[in-house]
């Protein structure tokens, strides 16, 4: 009887650690060209990192928010490659960059494309991901 009552003990102590390393989800909505909310933005990812690295990071930039990806406009180059490097994905919405006339070689390197950066928000809370709107 004792070793069942161990063993339920365990499992359940098992069971709540792994509740306490579960991995966060979240999705980012950047629309805005303020390089204040960039440099912002960038703060945020290094605190949730070095609370939970394990923390799965997008962030979709459309509208305005383009300019953060923009090489002749980011003033975030540097650390957005820190950031990709820690896998934080930052996707740029192909809807904005057609209306506002930008190719993907004006572009940052790490950029990665989204067909239309809304449906990846919604797609992503669909999926489970929290949902956070960056920006002042």
């Amino acid at each position: 009887m004792k070793k069942i009552i161990l063993l339920a003990l365990f499992a359940f102590g098992l069971n709540a650690v792994q509740a306490q390393v579960a991995e966060h989800k979240i999705v980012f909505q950047l629309s805005v060209s303020d390089t204040m909310a960039h440099k912002s933005l960038m703060k945020q990812m290094g605190n949730i990192l070095t609370v939970s690295p394990s923390t799965k990071i997008e962030i979709v930039c459309h509208g305005p928010g383009l300019e953060m990806l923009m090489i002749n406009k980011s003033i975030v180059k540097d650390k957005i490659e820190v950031f990709k490097n820690k896998g934080v994905v930052f996707n740029a919405c192909e809807f904005s960059m057609k209306e506002r006339n930008v190719s993907k070689t004006n572009m940052i390197e790490s950029a990665s494309y989204v067909p239309a950066g809304i449906i990846e928000i919604v797609s992503k809370q669909e999926q489970g991901w929290s949902y956070i709107k960056s920006g002042f």
